[in-house]
């Protein structure tokens, strides 16, 4: 226990004092790429870096990624939707290095230095529980999408208490009819032993593993209304999770 207090201490110590680090470079990068870099691709790269320093310098996490030729293109914008255990599952996405813009409840928007870099970054707030927050929500993600951009969405809304998946709400799947575009789902398993909801100890967790799975071109579900094809997809990531869980 003690190790693990000293360990997680120097966790939140070194993960505050890089954001102070971090966030001006981020401001530099944003200024120096207005002229030309309209999604803001340069700066998410960058970010993608300073998130996923936070498993790759830590010692008794470890992180497999699976699938990674799954990916679509670059020119292809999708959206993204994972399962949700931990507030790591954050920092293990980030290691994707893959273009897109978090869609992420409001309250994290003002978290210094990394709230900050959130907004400097269009990424997306919701605001939950409010009609007038969703269809917000909705119209800022339908135009990033129109833009180019790739969507990151947790379909769950908030984080599993014990791992297990819970239901998906509708409007990532909503928003991929509209949009015409690809679904790519993603499963994370074992961030939920690394960092509990609401907790602030780290554990040991050296299997982490990030499934990529093929992309659902828009062909696929085109047909259907968006709550069948988000019972669709949350079979495909419930039946891969399961298998995870089973260490296959």
């Amino acid at each position: 226990m003690v190790l693990r207090v000293v360990v997680s201490a120097c966790f939140w110590i070194f993960m505050t004092l890089s954001s102070a680090v971090m966030y001006p470079i981020a401001v530099g990068i944003r200024i120096a790429t207005f002229p030309f870099d309209r999604q803001l691709r340069l700066l998410h790269r960058f970010t993608s870096f300073w998130g996923s320093l936070y498993t790759r310098c830590n010692p008794i996490w470890s992180v497999e990624i699976r699938g990674r030729e799954n990916i679509p293109s670059i020119d292809t914008p999708c959206v993204i939707v994972a399962n949700h255990q931990s507030f790591a599952d954050i920092l293990v996405l980030f290691r994707l290095t893959l273009h897109y813009k978090w869609v992420s409840k409001r309250e994290n928007f003002r978290a210094p230095f990394i709230g900050w870099n959130m907004t400097l970054n269009r990424y997306i707030p919701i605001t939950r529980g409010t009609t007038k927050g969703n269809l917000q929500m909705m119209r800022a993600c339908e135009g990033a999408l129109k833009e180019g951009n790739s969507l990151m969405m947790f379909p769950e809304g908030t984080r599993s208490p014990d791992g297990t998946m819970r239901a998906f709400k509708d409007g990532a799947f909503e928003l991929a009819l509209r949009a015409e575009c690809p679904i790519l789902p993603i499963v994370i398993e074992g961030t939920a032993q690394a960092l509990s909801k609401g907790g602030m100890l780290l554990g040991w967790s050296r299997n982490i593993l990030v499934t990529i799975l093929p992309a659902l071109p828009y062909a696929r579900f085109s047909h259907l209304a968006a709550r069948d094809v988000n019972r669709m997809v949350w079979n495909v990531m419930a039946a891969q999770l399961n298998m995870q869980q089973r260490g296959g």
